[in-house]
Order: structure tokens, then sequence, then C-alpha cells
């Protein structure tokens, strides 16, 4: 008989099945450990949920935490009626939930026979497809014999696999980092493993997940974020499905807004670049992103806006005093403003949102104004994926964006966002102050430009009523890139001038 590959069951989960290259092994047991709060519970309903909802599976919930009421009140925040499916014949509980009024647990004379021929019978009698077992700690806490419960668990997995279901069973971690489980169970049930992670660094809480090991079949590598929506439950957020050498890179220009910045840039961005704005507050970094939504806008592209500093009110007043009606592009469906403080929610669910928006509004062009506030309440690594996560999105839908970043010091020099960052780019543009004479100036500059020449001048700039203004370049300063600019005397001037 030939042998055939492992296949696969989609778990409803978004993103998770694409980490998974398809979902989980099917007519296997899935192990997924996580420590307290780690979302194993939600994890696991939303395998059931999922099967009932988008592939007509049934499925079977064994308990032995939580009561079949607390979970189904729990669940139905969600929008998961569970005990609607119940009464269809779609879900049905196995509640092996510790009894108060029942102690036999603690002398080890609880009966795993009997659970068995109740998961056997409950799994008859909705045609179960998909089973959940939770949790295996609450087990191994309640029973005295710890051998004899690896003993029952492992005959426990063989009969889920002779019942033929995909099955997900959930235990607890003491650690974020170290041994899979707190009763090292997983080799004795499970061939398959997934490890949710909720990590607390710099007090910015981060949510991960790992597909530890998939036995005889493919998934990805390395850790993923992920959030918890509270209409939708888990979203995981891997990478855009196409990869680097599946993008495609396009040769169009389109025009930013201004036109002498485009001739800088050596004639405007490409349709699928990313372009990064730095500089200190007042430099006119959203100036920038708003002549760049409304140059999409006189060409009838939709633009959509992500703001993290300032108010909606606020960008719509500020524009106006630069000649451009936000309010107008609205109404014309030209333009999505969205506004929030980063404090509001994780930096997961803010790149779910930022995600979701993209897809359901279509945008051509796409700015973020600021990603230092992001960084701000964040850790630098999920900071990281947050940037790789959107950037990675953003290309894979063609679509043009621009952030903007904020020097630490008023002259500028590095940002610690710009560091990080910069290689994931396509075109850098510098803002700086420049002080002449006792007075200061603006500068912009062009420092990188991918796959095109540009202008490598260092070029005055003014801001009216009309916007901003490009002029000559600054020939007699130095340093106005490392944040130390400086002007330069008759010979230095001369020397410099002529090449020498």
């Amino acid at each position: 008989m030939p042998i055939t590959p492992v296949q696969k069951v989609p778990t409803g989960i978004p993103g998770f099945d694409t980490m998974a290259h398809g979902g989980l092994p099917v007519g296997r047991t899935t192990i997924v450990a996580g420590s307290a709060g780690s979302a194993k519970t939600l994890f696991a309903s939303q395998f059931l949920a999922g099967g009932i909802l988008e592939h007509d599976e049934t499925g079977v919930f064994v308990t032995f935490e939580e009561t079949p009421v607390d979970l189904r009140r729990n669940l139905v925040s969600l929008g998961w009626d569970v005990q609607a499916w119940e009464e269809a014949g779609r879900w049905r509980f196995v509640d092996a939930s510790p009894d108060p009024a029942n102690d036999l647990a603690l002398d080890g004379s609880w009966d795993f026979d009997a659970l068995m021929i109740r998961i056997e019978r409950a799994v008859e009698a909705v045609g179960a497809k998909r089973v959940v077992v939770d949790s295996l700690g609450a087990v191994f806490s309640e029973f005295s014999d710890s051998g004899r419960v690896r003993r029952e668990l492992r005959r426990l997995a063989r009969g889920l696999r002779e019942l033929d279901v995909t099955a997900v069973m959930t235990v607890e971690r003491t650690s974020e980092y170290g041994d899979i489980s707190r009763w090292n169970v997983e080799e004795f049930v499970a061939e398959d493993v997934v490890i949710l992670r909720n990590i607390l660094e710099d007090e910015a809480a981060r949510r991960t997940m790992q597909i530890l090991k998939f036995r005889g079949t493919t998934h990805r590598k390395g850790e993923f974020p992920f959030a918890v929506i509270n209409d939708r439950g888990i979203v995981a957020l891997p990478l855009a499905d196409a990869a680097l050498t599946t993008l495609q890179s396009r040769s169009e220009r389109i025009r930013s807004g201004n036109d002498e910045l485009d001739r800088m840039c050596g004639g405007g961005p490409f349709r699928d670049s990313i372009s990064l704005v730095s500089g200190a507050t007042g430099t006119g970094k959203t100036l920038t992103v708003t002549e760049f939504l409304a140059g999409g806008a006189r060409n009838q592209e939709r633009c959509l806006l992500f703001a993290f500093e300032e108010s909606r009110a606020q960008l719509v007043r500020n524009a106006l005093g630069w000649g451009v009606d936000y309010e107008q592009m609205e109404r014309d469906g030209l333009l999505r403003i969205v506004a929030a403080y980063p404090e509001t929610a994780s930096l997961e669910e803010h790149l779910v949102k930022v995600t979701d928006e993209v897809r359901t509004f279509a945008p051509r062009r796409f700015a973020l104004d600021s990603l230092s506030a992001l960084e701000r309440a964040s850790t630098l690594r999920g900071f990281r994926h947050f940037v790789i996560g959107i950037t990675s999105m953003l290309k894979e839908q063609e679509v043009t964006g621009m952030y903007t970043a904020t020097t630490p010091s008023l002259m500028g020099g590095e940002s610690v966002t710009e560091s990080h960052i910069s290689t994931l780019t396509d075109a850098i543009v510098l803002l700086r102050y420049v002080e002449v004479q006792g007075e200061v100036k603006r500068a912009i500059s062009v420092l990188k430009m991918r796959g095109s020449v540009h202008d490598r001048d260092i070029r005055q700039i003014t801001i009216d009523g009309s916007g901003m203004r490009i002029g000559e370049p600054f020939r007699n300063i130095s340093g106005v890139l490392s944040g130390a600019p400086r002007q330069l005397g008759p010979d230095e001037f001369e020397t410099v001038g002529s090449g020498g």
C-alpha cells in the first residue's frame, strides 16, 4: 500500500494556517503549550469554531478545568453561540471539570476508562472530526499518581487516533522559554507541538506563537506575533504570503505631491516603494505626508493615513493651512484617516487594524505618522516585526507607502527608529534644522533611493501657506546630516567647491 503524505486540516485561525503550511496534521494530536494567559483555551476553542463555521465539521470539547457554563459565557463574547451549536448537534461538551463535592480524584481512583467511553459517545453522537482536551495541567494537578496519568494520557491519545479525529490538547508551561510543559507530557501524547507565549519586556506585552514541531511535514520556523481581537479571537501575523523571491518590482513612477522632491528622487518614488521621512519635530514630516496624500487624490487614487501622534481634527486643520482639504478628500472617497494613540492597543493589534483597513479600503497610497510613537510603546523586537509585517503586506498589495520617524535632537542625527528600519525602506528623505549666521533654516536631502539615481545635495526648504518649497543647495555648511552643522570658512569652502 503506497505511503501518502501527511494531510492538513485548516484551523480557522487567521494567519496560523499560513504558518502551518495548511493547518494541523489530520488524524493526529497536537499539543498547544503556554503559560497562564497565553490564550491556549482560546486557540483550542477557535479550532472547534473554525471547523463548524468554515468547514462544516462538528467538534467535541473535553474540559478538565472550566465548566461548560463558564466556557459558553466566555466564548459568546467572540460571537460564537456555542449553546446554539450544541442544540444543533454540532458541538458537544464532555465535562470532566473538578467536582468540589467529590474528592475521589485526589486518591488516584478517578476512572479514565469511563472518560474514554464518554468521549467516544460524544464523538459518535455529533459525528465529530475535531476534539479538544483542555487542559492536561488540570489532570496532573488533581491526581496523585502522575505515572499513571501519563500512561492513561498515552492511551487517550491512541484512542483519539482510532476515532479518526484531529485533536488539540492544551498544557501549561512554567516559563516562556524552557521546558515545553510543566509535566513533560508531550513525548507521551503528541507528535506535534505549538507554543504560545505572552511575553512582558520593558513593561510592554507581546504575544507570539511558534510551531515547535510537526512530525513528517513542513511548517514555518520561528516565532510570529499574534493578537487577540475581541470579536474575532486569535489572529496570527506571519509575514505576507509572498516571499522576497516572488514579489514583483515595478518601474512605474508616481508623483509624490511635490514636483521638486520628485526631481530630487530621480523622477518620483516607484509605485511599489516604501519611503521613510526622518526629521526633528517641526521640520516638515507631516507636511511631506500631506503633500504625498494630496498628490494621490489629484490622481484619483485612494489614500489611507494612520496617525499615532495627532488627532484627526488637528490633521484636518493643519492640512487646510497648507491648502489641502482632507474633509473634501474624505467626501470624495479618496481618503480615510485612522487616528489612535499607540497605547490604546498592542502593536500586534495595531498591525491587524492596519492590515484590515488596507484590504477593505484598498488604497493606492498609505502613510503612517509616526513610527517613533509606536516604537516608544513597544519592544524593539516587536517593533521591527511590526514594520516588517506592514512593509511586506504593502508590497504584496502594490501600495505606495510613506512612514515618518522623529530624530532624537532638533539638529538631527540618526534616530533609533531610522537605524532599525532603514534597510526595510526603499527611499530615505532627511529633514533637518540648520543654523546659519544665527538664523535657523530647514534642509532636505535624499539619503537613499533604491534602484534610481537621485540628487545628493542638501537643499534649503521653506514652508508657507501653499506647502513646502525646496530651494537651492547649501554650499557653505557641513555636518548637517550628522546633526552638527558647521559653517565653512572661505578657505574651506573654496577647497570643497574645487573638489580638492
